[in-house]
């Protein structure tokens, strides 16, 4: 499908997953809500996708992440409190995330099968055909340092080179690409996608260059996974979606990206980032240095 799109304001963000690594936390509130320092994950998420353009943000749950819900809500007698107290900032701060986009949400049933491609399903009745939009995972956070966001990137670099899909990548070390979506490019100087293949052993895999949360989507890539079978541990991926529609001809990109992805995936990578995100702060950063530097030395 050609695009005559020329601005895109929709995103879906996926926060479906049950967040098994971090149990016991994890247990009653979704793992997108786990803190960054003083916001949830997913707030991050949301800003990003609000700096990059989009307008309406369609917010893909399961059961039991009614927090997601109300965290983008107003909290009446909390805004009562902070007006009598006379903290204006932060009442300014907590009204102001709900009128941070328009919100929507949708429940992934459980007769979809599992996989980070089957809310694509499940939202297809909330997108036009002619409709672009981003698509984004919940627990992956970017830093550009001076760049425009990694998603108004994408969103550019789709637009340009009249695509069905761009995908968001970075080089990680040859250790670590059996985690991720490796990618392989039809042209080395190029960003045109010839595959992309899910966790593969480093003996395996296309390259070093792997897919993280950020996507451009057609409405192509909502048809293509309705027909796309589950892949690898019965899962529907969105790399064998995006498989299916470079092997028939269509463009899929992964152009270069200025800026950091920064993965909460994990116990380990999350204190990783929450370090990194904190070191970026000024009224942190010189706190932060003098802590690691004196437990280096106690250790």
């Amino acid at each position: 499908m050609e695009n005559p799109q020329t601005q895109i304001t929709k995103a879906v963000i996926i926060a479906a997953g049950f967040g098994t690594r971090f149990l016991p936390a994890t247990k009653n509130q979704p793992k997108e809500m786990l803190p960054i320092i003083d916001k949830p994950i997913l707030h991050y998420v949301v800003e990003e996708a609000v700096n990059s353009g989009i307008r309406d943000i369609i917010l893909v749950t399961r059961f039991g992440n009614h927090l997601i819900e109300d965290y983008f809500d107003n909290r009446y007698e909390l805004e009562a409190q902070l007006e009598s107290s006379r903290k204006t900032k932060r009442l300014e701060m907590v009204r102001n995330i709900p009128q941070m986009a328009n919100f929507v949400y949708v429940r992934q049933k459980g007769h979809l099968p599992y996989g980070n491609g089957s809310p694509l399903i499940a939202i297809k009745e909330l997108i036009d055909e002619n409709d672009s939009f981003v698509y984004m995972f919940a627990d992956d956070l970017t830093w550009c340092n001076g760049f425009p966001p990694i998603t108004k990137q994408l969103i550019d670099a789709y637009l340009e080179h009249n695509a069905v899909a761009a995908v968001g990548v970075q080089e990680v070390p040859w250790e670590e690409v059996d985690r991720y979506g490796t990618v392989k490019y039809k042209d080395e100087n190029g960003c045109e996608v010839e595959g992309i293949m899910e966790k593969l052993p480093k003996e395996e895999a296309y390259s070093n260059k792997v897919q993280f949360g950020r996507f451009v989507f057609s409405y192509d890539v909502i048809r293509k996974a309705e027909e796309t079978k589950p892949g690898k541990d019965n899962e529907l991926w969105v790399s064998d979606i995006l498989n299916e529609l470079a092997h028939e001809g269509k463009k899929v990109i992964a152009p270069p990206i200025k800026g950091e992805w920064l993965t909460t995936g994990d116990p380990l990578r999350y204190l990783k980032t929450s370090i990194k995100f904190a070191l970026r702060r000024d009224d942190l950063r010189e706190k932060i240095l003098d802590f690691i530097k004196n437990e280096a030395s106690e250790s």
